[in-house]
């Protein structure tokens, strides 16, 4: 799974409920598992610099690479690229070089195949 992440920020803060509102275009792209558009709750104590967040989920570099290249993705920079100031985006796929903590503490994520079933 390839988790794609992006932030941005806008160049005048009263035009974030409308980046907001163009981002929103991209829930209808059939391509990714799971995808959410939230404004930072800015309650970080070193940073709140970033003003909108994208999440997303896609089974496979192919969805990632269909979902960038859908109508909708297009409209969603053409509304949103003129209020943005600035955009850092990361991907990453969950796999053995993914830490993370739960009930059990630090650990890292079991490969892929180990997931799904496949071997």
């Amino acid at each position: 799974m390839i988790r794609h992440i992006v932030f941005f920020t806008a160049k005048e803060k009263s035009d974030i409920d409308q980046i907001i509102e163009g981002l929103s275009v991209l829930t209808s792209i059939p391509c990714a598992r799971r995808l959410e558009i939230a404004a930072n709750r800015k309650s970080d104590q070193l940073g709140n610099d970033v003003d909108v967040v994208v999440y997303g989920e896609f089974d496979s570099e192919t969805d990632l690479a269909a979902y960038k290249m859908h109508d909708l993705y297009r409209e969603a920079i053409r509304r949103v690229r003129p209020l943005r100031e600035l955009r850092f985006a990361a991907d990453y796929e969950l796999s053995t070089n993914v830490h993370f903590a739960g009930m059990a503490g630090v650990s890292q994520a079991p490969p892929l195949s180990r997931l799904s079933g496949r071997g």
